[in-house]
């Protein structure tokens, strides 16, 4: 879905518009972005992406300056930064999302990120993360910056243990997580022990409540 909506520069000016996509699945947020930066007199929005394969998919037709691309949508952000960058690295993308958790912006960043930003985030402060991307900088601002300077260890999670992290979370026992799963109850009593333990809490509770302060799992 290529969206016509961007502003041009005035015809005296003598540079390029900075030219943006903008990947994001929720309507009213897209649009209100679009607002935003189609009202920059340096800055063009060239097209909008609902997902992130079509995020990578418009990627390679219009080559933006700067992408500003959400982390939670269907195939999610996390992966498209990858994907985009792995083609094309010099690609300068944003990281968007509504949560400031250190594990958000650590998967962002190593996935490709020049900068991340919640939506909360002022649009004086949008515009300027986009001029900085835009000139090759990198640009954080205080939720971020805070989260950044209080980051713990990543605790090494196995795939199944997220599993487990999932269903405890969904109030499941390690009875019923063992029958989902497939696997002897014995064996899911184990990875509550690690899990316990990677997450520094002392019951079941505690351990998700830091998996999703962190970012770790999502419901």
């Amino acid at each position: 879905m290529e969206l016509n909506v961007g502003s041009t520069l005035p015809a005296s000016s003598a540079s390029a518009p900075i030219r943006v996509l903008i990947a994001e699945d929720h309507f009213i947020t897209r649009v209100g972005i679009e607002t935003i930066v189609g009202g920059q007199p340096d800055m063009v929005v060239i097209a909008g992406a609902i997902n992130g394969n079509q995020a990578l998919s418009l990627y390679r037709t219009h080559r933006p300056d700067v992408t500003l691309m959400d982390m939670y949508m269907p195939s999610d952000g996390f992966s498209a930064i990858a994907a985009i960058r792995k083609e094309f690295q010099d690609a300068r993308i944003i990281a968007l999302s509504t949560f400031a958790a250190d594990e958000d912006i650590r998967r962002a960043l190593d996935a490709g990120a020049r900068t991340y930003l919640t939506k909360d985030v002022l649009h004086d402060e949008l515009i300027a993360a986009i001029r900085a991307v835009h000139a090759g900088k990198k640009h954080f601002f205080a939720p971020v910056e805070a989260a950044l300077a209080a980051q713990l260890p990543h605790p090494e999670v196995s795939k199944r243990e997220l599993e487990v992290l999932h269903l405890i979370a969904n109030g499941l026992s390690n009875k019923l997580i063992a029958y989902q799963l497939g696997i002897a109850e014995y064996t899911i009593n184990n990875h509550v022990k690690r899990i316990l333990k990677k997450m520094g809490a002392s019951d079941r509770t505690g351990a998700v409540t830091h998996a999703l302060q962190r970012g770790i799992i999502r419901l």
